[in-house]
């Protein structure tokens, strides 16, 4: 097969998820013989034309200097580069930029869409971005050959408002079995002496509600706020806020994902408090380090996380977590996560499902 990969910002990952997933699974699927272009935005860090055997083809993004719209250049540059690629399969990693375009792809070629989450729910989206948001939704959903849903929650949205079958295959992560407890000597912390949370700094992820809680807790240990926190409104308004809880640090983005890793391991509790969405990468790799996890109370963390959590919706539900609850009482919680990951969620059974679904839709 010869598959084409687009929707991301391109590989190796300096991003996030989508990014994250493109790089596994465009070199397992060139190591099991297959052809795999990526598709990679002209500002991309590496600007090789090839990783790991995997072919890249960087089309020019605007975004830098001309702001979101530039998304929308992108990704019409690489749909009408993808054209002449003769493609068996088009992989769409997401819609949101590209949906308006999805007329334009190559008629030979198989059109895949992982469907991603519910983007026009997301508040901190105008209620005109909200509505072309449901619109590109829709185009994506209507002009692809085959849809993909990363939870069960997105596949029952799909088959409920669109009457359409989507088939399930979720998001991976790779177990974190090497603890180095140096690395924490570089944010000042001793081991299971701090909880915490990561998170892009937007409203839909319950920072602030999170944030309540540990301010009204009698309890005043160190909490790491993880997440780039001057980028947007939002983001300074709440390093503003609690700036006199002198126990709450914000660290500002880390992109080390060993010290990802290694501070997800050895903190106390982890707050994970994603609201919008399918399976969220950052859960899975919570799981994957055997963080406690304590979740928003809502359907796609309680599909993936199952009993094996502690859940919350109010700020009480926060305070009481930290007065109440440490990592030591919940062993068992953390065993079966990793049980999970290593059973369900691992990046050798995801890329083998996504790979045994290609070779499914080709033969048809």
């Amino acid at each position: 097969m010869r598959i084409g990969i687009l929707g991301t910002r391109g590989i190796p990952n300096y991003h996030g998820g989508f990014e994250q997933f493109a790089e596994n699974f465009a070199v397992f699927a060139q190591q099991a013989g297959h052809e795999v272009v990526v598709y990679n935005s002209s500002n991309h860090p590496y600007q090789k034309k090839e990783y790991k055997n995997v072919q890249l083809i960087h089309c020019y993004d605007p975004e830098p200097k001309i702001g979101t719209a530039g998304q929308f250049v992108y990704d019409l540059k690489c749909i009408l580069n993808s054209r002449k690629q003769h493609f068996d399969i088009i992989l769409e990693l997401g819609y949101t930029s590209s949906a308006p375009w999805f007329k334009l792809h190559s008629k030979t070629a198989i059109v895949i869409t992982n469907m991603d989450g519910l983007e026009w729910k997301r508040s901190k989206y105008s209620s005109k971005v909200q509505n072309f948001l449901l619109k590109a939704e829709k185009w994506a959903v209507n002009n692809s050959d085959y849809l993909i849903s990363d939870s069960v929650g997105i596949q029952k949205y799909l088959k409920d408002k669109y009457n359409k079958k989507s088939t399930f295959i979720t998001y991976g992560s790779y177990v974190f079995d090497r603890p180095n407890q140096a690395v924490l000597e570089e944010y000042k912390l001793n081991p299971y002496e701090y909880n915490m949370l990561i998170a892009r700094m937007e409203p839909e992820n319950n920072i602030e509600i999170i944030l309540d809680g540990v301010a009204k807790s009698k309890i005043k240990t160190t909490f790491l706020v993880v997440g780039k926190n001057t980028v947007n409104e939002f983001g300074k308004r709440l390093t503003e806020k609690y700036k006199p809880h002198k126990h709450i640090h914000f660290v500002g983005g880390i992109y080390n994902q060993n010290h990802l890793d290694n501070l997800r391991y050895y903190s106390n509790l982890y707050f994970h408090g994603h609201s919008v969405g399918g399976t969220n990468p950052s859960l899975l790799e919570a799981m994957a380090s055997s963080a406690f996890i304590i979740a928003n109370d809502n359907l796609f963390n309680k599909a993936i996380l199952e009993k094996d959590a502690l859940y919350f919706n109010t700020i009480e539900d926060v305070q009481n977590s930290i007065e109440k609850h440490t990592k030591k009482e919940y062993l068992n919680f953390i065993e079966n996560n990793l049980e999970k990951i290593k059973t369900k969620y691992s990046w050798e059974i995801i890329n083998k499902q996504y790979l045994d679904f290609f070779e499914k839709v080709i033969r048809k």
